[in-house]
């Protein structure tokens, strides 16, 4: 269904151009745009039996009478004010340009929908391609998923930056499967690599930011060359998204391409977590330290186990940094300083941040 806003701007566009005043009511005689002021209840009666008789026009009550069909059923009934030839003709200009408007919608929406069940893989293969065939949608060109992910539910205009953003790009698709998020199918060009979906990225991001005053998330999954792919693309960009939120939380734009380890300890069954920090540091915890020394401990790890660049970066001595590191050493048992220690200590932390994530899920 057009929106009325949409059926109002249409008939005052082209009342400025022919000077003709237009009414346009649905099939129970009920007004849904007009350009004239003042009531038009003694027309209701008329547009209503209009609508349920035979004739595809009639004059009447100084208005002609035209109907809007949409498969063959009348959709609306369009009043022309005027009785003469040249109101004859932009009355059916005027059903004319509705009839063009509900197929236009009506494609979206059937395209729109079968973005969404592709995304949920909710058809069959033979249904993807015969679906695709009716909608003109090519198979075989190169896609790739963005979800964006808003603060706020339902935000429409963050919805509508993005449509306006990528809508002349007929091949890209733009639906939500959700209440947060906004789902970007774009088409990815033969000369578009990864450093360019980046590019992209943060521009969705800068403009959401500047025109639709709204701070989100992006992510996206990796580029798949057919169609039936593109629900696999979708998965990664959740899973991105969900990654990102627990291990980069200072990023507002993540990759699928760029989680690391951190899409490993992901996909970690919870018991086999639990299991792993119990083995190697008993009843302790990696972040049951205080602040000063697990940012230490992160500095150190940033800077590549390098204690002399660690020391500069935090303006502490050599000497205060050996002391922390060795009473690490005595805690936990592992040496900072020894490769294998250090990443078996990173990954500690990265497991428990991922365990007090999931579990902040069940409450």
């Amino acid at each position: 269904m057009i929106s009325n806003q949409i059926l109002q701007d249409t008939i005052m566009g082209i009342k400025a151009i022919t000077k003709t005043d237009i009414i346009v009511m649905d099939t129970e005689g009920k007004y849904v745009a007009k350009t004239i002021e003042g009531s038009v209840e003694n027309y209701e009666e008329a547009a209503a039996a209009f609508a349920e008789s035979p004739a595809e026009s009639q004059s009447l009550l100084g208005f002609q009478f035209f109907k809007v069909n949409d498969d063959k059923q009348v959709e609306y009934v369009i009043l022309a004010k005027g009785d003469n030839d040249n109101t004859y003709m932009v009355g059916k200009m005027v059903a004319f340009q509705l009839q063009n408007l509900l197929v236009a919608y009506k494609e979206r929406f059937d395209k729109d929908n079968f973005i969404k069940n592709l995304l949920l893989d909710n058809l069959l293969l033979v249904d993807i391609y015969n679906r695709a065939k009716k909608l003109h949608i090519d198979t075989d060109v190169k896609r790739i998923v963005f979800i964006i992910e808003t603060k706020n539910e339902k935000d429409n205009n963050a919805l509508e930056t993005v449509r306006n953003l990528f809508s002349a790009k007929t091949k890209d698709f733009i639906t939500a499967v959700d209440e947060k998020n906004i789902i970007l199918v774009k088409e990815v060009k033969a000369n578009e690599t990864y450093d360019d979906l980046m590019k992209t990225a943060k521009v969705i991001v800068d403009m959401l930011n500047t025109e639709a005053m709204s701070s989100v998330h992006v992510a996206f999954g990796t580029i798949v060359n057919e169609i039936k792919e593109v629900s696999r693309s979708y998965k990664e960009a959740k899973m991105a998204l969900d990654v990102g939120k627990i291990f980069y939380s200072d990023k507002n734009i993540i990759a699928y391409n760029n989680l690391g380890i951190g899409r490993l300890i992901y996909q970690l069954p919870i018991p086999l977590c639990r299991m792993f920090i119990k083995e190697i540091f008993e009843n302790k915890s990696p972040d049951d330290f205080d602040d000063e020394t697990l940012t230490t401990i992160n500095k150190f790890f940033e800077n590549s186990l390098n204690v002399s660049e660690t020391s500069r970066q935090l303006y502490i001595h050599r000497n205060t940094l050996v002391y922390r590191l060795d009473k690490i050493q005595k805690a936990t048992g592992l040496d900072l300083r020894i490769f294998e220690d250090a990443i078996t200590f990173k990954i500690a932390l990265m497991v428990v941040k991922y365990m007090k994530y999931m579990e902040s899920l069940d409450f």
